[in-house]
């Protein structure tokens, strides 16, 4: 097959009738390649703008094909519009649109020239300026309606207003008013919210253009029973279209299911089985399967079975008979779905305190200033190390080794009479030498080692000092 590339589409390559044109409510002719199609009738279809419509005759034998643009008869003067089929298809059409009447149907003039296609976009230049201002108006005479579209006709000499109102609306003022305001011939014409949809256009939630704007010309009036049918949410806001009315794509599919729907079981049928009863929780229509839970309010050992399988077991069921499970083989269906390894563990393992490891212990040469207890001690060590260039013993206020011997000997000796000699030696006389930056020397109270020598590298050795003993003031 051959294609080209023709005017009559703007949605590229097609043969002769084939494709979608720019004008909505387009007609496939499918028997555009029949011998004698256009001599069959001269009854042509031209189409306006949005979705208005008309049948004229041919009556000047001119030769038309689809997309053709012509002028035809109007009252008063003319119009422009889209050739949009041509042949025997348009007999069926006529009878659609309910003419019966020869007088409706009116002449094609010729092929429009190009002075009536500047005067036909002249005209539909001003109809979006004519629909703002007209709302005005009606707005000022406090008439409750709204002027959706305004068409112009080809010649200009007639403007249509199409407008949407829930009661009665008398509007012979406002046609007064418009006549004198746009100089032309004023016809007013109410449609619905369907149509007012069709007329605008748009986007339907499929992501397609809307029906109303592409082939849909007769409404068909739909109810939420369509949806109960097919199983659907019953929520307005997804079941109305861009119009606020119940979609029309609900009655599409509603003859398929009810058929389908004869096929399964009643609701309101309990299976028996010599293990439980169950009782319907879903179906699914067209797929032909159903699932029965064993609990009437809530999903309990769900069974998936087909349509088949569950009246078989109805008719089992009348004759008093229980099969073992409600499977054809008699078992029960394993799960099949994948385990979740965590179902069962317990998360707040990762919850328990872990036990603080003890710091090793320093020495007990360690550095004044440490806060690490002694090997053997309890509780903290806050000592005070000496600031540079400054002697003297640290003063430890830790507990010692042997603390509670020194304090008994303590009171021994203040209980000796006076002038009685002590053991020891003066502080004074032990030896300290110059390389010794942190020494620190303790003596008992009342005895201590004598003369004690310290190495010149022991930059970190502390002795145990009495609270009373001072430094000496001439250390060498």
């Amino acid at each position: 097959m051959q294609f080209k590339i023709t005017r009559d589409t703007d949605r590229g390559l097609h043969h002769y009738a084939c494709g979608r044109q720019n004008m909505q409510l387009n007609t496939y002719d499918w028997l555009y390649d029949v011998p004698g199609n256009d001599e069959d009738t001269d009854l042509v279809e031209v189409q306006f703008k949005n979705t208005r419509k008309g049948y004229y005759h041919n009556v000047n034998n001119i030769d038309l094909h689809k997309g053709d643009i012509v002028a035809v008869e109007a009252s008063p003067g003319h119009d422009i519009g889209t050739v949009t089929l041509t042949g025997r298809l348009v007999k069926l059409q006529l009878k659609k649109a309910n003419l019966k009447s020869a007088d409706d149907i009116k002449r094609v003039y010729r092929i429009a020239k190009p002075v009536d296609i500047d005067k036909y976009n002249e005209a539909k230049s001003r109809e979006h300026g004519t629909m703002i201002q007209s709302r005005q108006i009606a707005k000022d005479l406090g008439l409750q309606m709204k002027i959706g579209d305004v068409e112009y006709q080809g010649d200009g000499n007639k403007a249509i207003f199409y407008y949407i109102a829930d009661e009665r609306v008398d509007f012979r003022q406002l046609i007064k008013v418009l006549a004198d305001t746009f100089h032309v011939r004023i016809e007013m014409k109410q449609i619905g919210a369907r149509q007012e949809a069709g007329r605008i256009g748009g986007t339907g939630p499929c992501g397609r253009e809307l029906c109303c704007a592409t082939w849909m010309k007769n409404f068909v009036s739909v109810s939420t029973n369509a949806a109960r049918i097919q199983d659907i949410s019953l929520n307005p806001q997804k079941l109305a279209g861009m119009c606020a009315k119940l979609k029309c794509c609900l009655n599409y599919e509603v003859d398929d299911y009810v058929e389908a729907s004869r096929k399964m079981p009643a609701r309101d049928i309990v299976l028996q089985t010599l293990d439980s009863d169950y009782y319907l929780f879903k179906s699914d229509i067209l797929a032909g399967t159903v699932v029965y839970s064993t609990d009437k309010g809530i999903a309990a050992n769900l069974e998936e079975i087909t349509a088949e399988r569950a009246r078989a077991i109805i008719e089992m069921n009348k004759r008093g008979e229980k099969p073992e499970s409600l499977t054809e083989d008699g078992t029960v269906k394993q799960d099949t779905r994948p385990r979740d390894l965590l179902a069962d563990a317990d998360i707040s393992r990762f919850d328990k305190a872990r036990k603080r490891k003890k710091k090793p212990a320093k020495r007990q040469g360690g550095a004044p200033g440490s806060t690490a207890p002694r090997k053997g001690e309890g509780g903290a060590v806050v000592s005070t190390a000496p600031k540079k260039g400054e002697g003297g013993a640290v003063v430890s206020t830790a507990p010692r080794k042997g603390e509670g011997q020194r304090r008994n000997n303590q009171q021994r000796r203040n209980n000796r009479p006076e002038g009685e000699p002590t053991q020891g030696v003066h502080l004074s006389q032990v030896h300290q030498p110059k390389s010794n930056t942190n020494n620190s020397v303790g003596a008992a109270e009342t005895a201590a080692p004598p003369k004690v020598h310290q190495p010149k590298n022991n930059t970190n050795s502390s002795v145990g000092a009495a609270e009373t003993a001072a430094p000496p003031k001439d250390a060498h």
